[in-house]
């Protein structure tokens, strides 16, 4: 199972920072890119995904 986080740059953001933001997200909380639209209007739509680990109870 996957878990999904939506993020929105708007056009303000270089290509360079957006980088950064997205790899310092990827090594501290474990997302990776799963999908990049850029709309006309310079807005860019980032879905992130990360698997869900479960933890199964030990008795």
């Amino acid at each position: 199972m996957w878990e999904y986080d939506k993020v929105i740059f708007t056009r303000e953001f270089s290509r360079n920072i957006v980088t950064k933001l997205l790899v310092e997200r990827a090594e501290h909380g474990g997302w990776e890119l799963d999908r990049v639209r850029i709309t006309a209007d310079g807005t860019r739509r980032v879905i992130l995904r990360r698997k869900i680990i479960r933890q199964r109870l030990t008795v």
